[in-house]
């Protein structure tokens, strides 16, 4: 159930990865634009899945091809925008039973490092801040590309995802299948050079 806070991201975490042609520099992520997600997928019972998105955060991230150990990323969710499209499981996803958004209502991601493993491809290491917790994950990333949009800014963008295990940020799934112990963290988004 959670954030690309990024979540996810976050999540921008994808930005890390160096190509050629760019140039180092800071991006923010484009939630104006609509063209960023961060979504969550966890098994329902074992019969099928849960699908859902935070629909409010925000992050930026640094990324210079030629010194990849410079890159950051930095992201911000508001865990209270969880949708799941279900207004009564979404008041249990943010109750005292799993997010408690009423005492915890942002989780943020923090990069602390960056491995390349493949042309456009890395994983990215960091802190993600969940219900008072913080773990350090990892995240496999990905270009998807970049270059100049047609109203002339400069964009790149990245998708990356990641198991999350919800005992780790408190998350009591005891009463529920092992199945449902574990949420896939996804985040897609693109970023605008400043």
């Amino acid at each position: 159930m959670f954030k690309k806070t990024a979540l996810a991201a976050a999540f921008g975490a994808a930005a890390l990865v160096g190509v050629g042609q760019a140039q180092a520099a800071d991006y923010v992520v484009d939630i104006e634009g609509q063209h960023a997600f961060v979504q969550f997928k966890i098994n329902h019972l074992g019969f099928s899945y849960i699908l859902g998105n935070f629909e409010s955060f925000e992050g930026q991230f640094h990324y210079d091809p030629e010194n990849l150990e410079a890159a950051s990323v930095q992201m911000e969710v508001d865990v209270t925008s969880l949708n799941s499209n279900h207004a009564e499981r979404d008041r249990h996803f943010l109750s005292d039973d799993f997010l408690s958004a009423g005492d915890y209502p942002t989780a943020t991601f923090i990069s602390t490092g960056f491995e390349p493993t493949g042309e456009g491809e890395g994983t990215l290491t960091g802190d993600l801040t969940l219900k008072g917790e913080t773990r350090e994950i990892e995240m496999p990333v990905t270009l998807m590309g970049e270059g100049e949009d047609p109203w002339g800014a400069y964009r790149a963008g990245f998708e990356g995802s990641t198991m999350l295990t919800l005992g780790d940020f408190g998350i009591d799934m005891s009463a529920f299948p092992e199945v449902m112990h574990e949420l896939e963290l996804y985040v897609t988004f693109e970023g605008i050079r400043q």
